[in-house]
């Protein structure tokens, strides 16, 4: 029943759609320009930096927010680490799929980066790596190819290795068999990402793939 709960707090936090409400008030409909994805790059490439700035601190803030309601509703609990992963899962499938905008959200890449920052503090100050390891992880990859899709999925999957490898060093404080069940959470949520990516996949192996920087290419 706690993890239920937890996935339901995360979902309402996550329904706030950053994207589609910054769009909104620029008189664009997200949803109907460039990739049509609600998430921080469709923004980023159709509104600009600043629109990409302010999508990708709220979608960071709403993980946030999920993180803190849990963390502070469940301060009794010995596994609250995997407790909070499933609010930062419900928050993921709150922005990939917004019931009241047709299941149609982002791609959770901003929602992950929002799980780093409110992991790297569970085992101070060592934890605080995640950040510059996973961002590295993304920027590396992106600035190398240009590809955004690139170091996205990069910096997911480095994340889902960081998390295990910390997991079993006992940063987490969890009894083993709550720790297999948090890896195999952010593993589902890994796959999913990369679900989610399908598209950018197929244009990658195709070539076609939008380069950041770049012109839009013609679908």
């Amino acid at each position: 029943m706690e993890r239920l709960i937890c996935l339901a707090i995360g979902y309402v936090c996550g329904l706030f759609q950053t994207g589609y409400i910054v769009g909104e008030m620029s008189h664009v409909d997200i949803r109907k320009k460039g990739s049509g994805n609600a998430g921080t790059t469709n923004a980023l490439r159709v509104l600009g930096w600043k629109a990409g700035l302010l999508t990708f601190s709220g979608d960071v803030l709403k993980c946030v927010a999920a993180f803190l309601i849990v963390f502070f509703m469940y301060r009794g609990s010995d596994y609250r680490p995997l407790l909070t992963l499933y609010a930062g899962a419900g928050v993921t499938l709150g922005h990939n799929f917004p019931f009241y905008m047709n299941f149609k959200g982002g791609k959770g890449i901003a929602v992950m980066a929002g799980l780093v920052a409110v992991n790297s503090f569970w085992h101070l100050p060592a934890s605080l790596a995640l950040i510059p390891v996973t961002l590295a992880s993304f920027l590396i990859p992106v600035v190398m190819t240009r590809y955004i899709s690139v170091g996205s999925l990069a910096a997911y999957t480095v994340f889902l290795i960081e998390m295990v490898l910390i997991g079993q060093w006992g940063w987490f404080d969890m009894e083993s068999i709550r720790c297999y069940e948090l890896y195999i959470v952010l593993f589902l949520m890994t796959v999913l990402a990369w679900y989610r990516h399908r598209e950018n996949l197929k244009r990658l192996l195709n070539g076609t793939e939008n380069k950041f920087g770049s012109k839009k290419k013609e679908e």
